[in-house]
C-alpha cells in the first residue's frame, strides 16, 4: 500500500439513521445517510486506486472576477475584487495550476493568457499579482461567457479537482437566462465553483443557482472590504479538497422507487433531479469535491406493501468515484436502509429524531424563501404567516445564524408559536443575506 506526500485521500465512513418500522400499509421510508471523510496518513485499501501512479491530488483553480461598468460603482468594488483575487492567489498551494479571468460581456484571460494555466509558485504568483493591478471597470454582464472559458482552461489541465471561484455584482443582463442555463448544463460534473454577490445590486437566485448547479457554494458580501478574507477561505477551503467527482449510488430492489435524495446538510440541495442511471436499479447522485468534512443526507423511498412481521432491505447506499478507464471505484462506505412491518404502533409512529430535524431544516429553507417572495410581491400577510413559520422553526432546532438574520427582517413576538410581525424597513443587503443562506443548516444535536 503506498504511502502518499500530502494531502491524503480521506477515508469514507456512513451512517444510517432511520425508523425502519412501519405500520401495516406503511410504504414510505426515510433515512438521513451521515458521510464522514477523515484524512488518515496512509490511504486506505478502499481509495487505494484513486490515485493509482502514486500521486497526491493535483488541483486547477480558475477565478472569475466580474469588470463590468457597475463594479466602479463605488470604487471599493473593484479595489476590494483586485485585493480578494490576490488574497486568493496567496492562498494556493504550490503546484497547482491556476487562471484569473475578467468577465464582461465577453470573458477575457488576465493571467496567464494564451489559453493555458499557470502553475503556481512565488513568481507565477507575483505576476499574476502584477497583471491584477490592470483590472478596471467596463462593459457589461454575460456569466454564461466566463463560465465556458473557466472550462475549456479548466479542462487544458490533468489534475484530480478542478475549482472555479466567480464574483459578480449585477445582473446577468448581456445574454438570455437560457444561455446561462446552457452553459452551466456544460459546465455540470466537469468542475465545481463557488459564488459570490458583492453589494446589494444583483439577483440572489442566479447567484444561488450557479453554486447549485455545480455543487459548489453561494453567499453575499455586502461590503467589499470583506471580500479578501472570504475568497482566502474560500480558496483555502478548495485547497483542501482530495477527492473529486464523488456520487452517492443508491440501489433499490424490484418495486421500490425512489421518492427524493437530498443534501440537507451543511446546506439543503435536492439532488433527486440530477440522477444518472447506473446498471439495474441503481443511480449516481452527485456530491462534488471532498476534503475532511462530513455531510448528510435525506433518502425517502416508496416500498411495496407487504404483511406484519415482514422485512425487507429498502435501499443500499455506496459511494463512488469515476476512473480515467470510465469504469468507477467503490469508496467502501456503504449504508443499508431497511423496512419492518410490525403492529406495534409505538414502533411504527415514532419519526427519528435526524428525520424530523432535517425534515424541518427543509422547511425551513422553503418557508423563507416564500416568504420574502411574497413579501416583495406586495402579499404581506402571506409572508407574515411563513416568515412566522420560519422563526418557529429555526428556533426549535437551534439554528441560531439563520433566527438572527430573520429577526433583521421581522420583529419577533414570540418565537415558539411564530408570532412575528414584518419590519416595515428592511436594509437591502439583510433581506439578501437571509435569501442567500436560507439553505444553510445546523446538524443535530446529538
Amino acid at each position: 500500500m503506498a504511502n502518499f506526500s500530502k494531502p491524503h485521500v480521506p477515508q469514507f465512513a456512513m451512517d444510517v439513521y432511520q425508523n425502519e418500522y412501519l405500520p401495516e400499509g406503511g410504504r414510505e421510508v426515510n433515512a438521513i445517510v451521515t458521510v464522514t471523510a477523515t484524512g488518515g496518513g496512509t490511504i486506505g485499501s478502499a481509495a487505494s486506486h484513486l490515485y493509482p501512479k502514486g500521486h497526491s491530488p493535483s488541483a486547477a483553480v480558475a477565478v472569475m472576477v466580474d469588470c463590468s461598468g457597475s463594479m466602479d460603482y463605488p470604487p471599493t468594488k473593484m479595489r476590494g475584487a483586485r485585493d480578494a483575487t490576490a488574497a486568493a492567489i496567496d492562498a494556493l498551494r504550490d503546484g497547482t495550476h491556476f487562471a484569473v479571468i475578467g468577465g464582461t460581456h465577453v470573458a477575457k484571460e488576465v493571467y496567464p493568457g494564451g489559453g493555458r494555466l499557470a502553475v503556481a509558485d512565488a513568481t507565477t504568483r507575483e505576476q499574476a499579482k502584477q497583471a491584477l493591478r490592470g483590472l478596471g471597470a467596463g462593459g457589461g454582464t454575460a456569466i454564461g461567457t466566463w463560465l465556458r472559458l473557466a472550462d475549456r482552461l479548466l479542462n487544458s489541465a490533468d489534475v484530480t479537482i478542478r475549482h472555479g471561484i466567480l464574483l459578480t455584482d449585477g445582473r446577468n443582463e448581456h445574454e438570455s437566462p437560457q444561455d446561462l442555463k446552457a452553459a452551466l448544463d456544460a459546465c455540470a460534473g466537469r468542475f465545481t465553483c463557488d459564488a459570490r454577490g458583492v453589494g446589494t445590486d444583483w439577483e440572489v437566485k442566479e447567484v444561488t443557482g450557479i453554486a447549485s448547479a455545480l455543487l459548489g457554494t453561494a453567499d453575499i458580501v455586502a461590503d467589499p472590504a470583506h471580500l479578501a478574507a472570504d475568497f482566502t477561505a474560500m480558496m483555502e477551503t478548495a485547497m483542501g479538497k482530495e477527492v473529486a467527482d464523488v456520487s452517492l449510488r443508491v440501489w433499490t430492489p424490484v418495486g421500490t422507487a425512489i421518492r427524493f435524495v437530498k443534501q440537507v446538510a451543511p446546506t439543503v440541495e435536492d439532488l433527486t433531479d440530477r440522477r444518472t442511471e447506473a446498471g439495474p436499479r441503481a443511480g449516481d447522485y452527485p456530491t462534488g469535491s471532498w476534503g475532511d468534512e462530513s455531510r448528510d443526507y435525506h433518502l425517502c423511498v416508496q416500498v411495496p406493501t407487504a404483511g406484519l412481521g415482514q422485512e425487507m432491505l429498502a435501499a443500499r447506499v455506496s459511494l463512488v468515484v469515476p476512473q480515467p478507464d470510465g469504469s468507477v471505484q467503490n469508496l467502501g462506505a456503504q449504508g443499508l436502509v431497511r423496512a419492518v412491518w410490525t403492529d406495534d404502533m409505538v414502533a411504527s409512529t415514532s419519526i427519528n429524531p435526524q428525520v424530523a430535524h432535517y425534515t424541518g431544516q427543509a422547511e425551513l429553507a422553503q418557508v423563507i424563501q416564500q416568504g420574502l417572495s411574497l413579501r416583495k410581491a406586495g402579499d404581506f400577510d402571506g409572508a407574515t404567516a411563513k416568515l412566522g413559520r420560519a422563526v418557529q422553526l429555526a428556533s426549535a432546532s437551534g439554528n441560531a445564524d439563520t433566527a438572527k438574520l430573520l429577526a433583521k427582517v421581522v420583529d419577533v413576538v414570540d418565537a415558539a408559536t411564530g408570532t412575528v410581525r414584518l419590519k416595515t424597513k428592511v436594509a437591502e443587503a439583510d433581506e439578501m443575506t437571509l435569501e442567500t443562506r436560507s439553505t444553510k443548516t445546523v446538524r443535530v444535536k446529538k
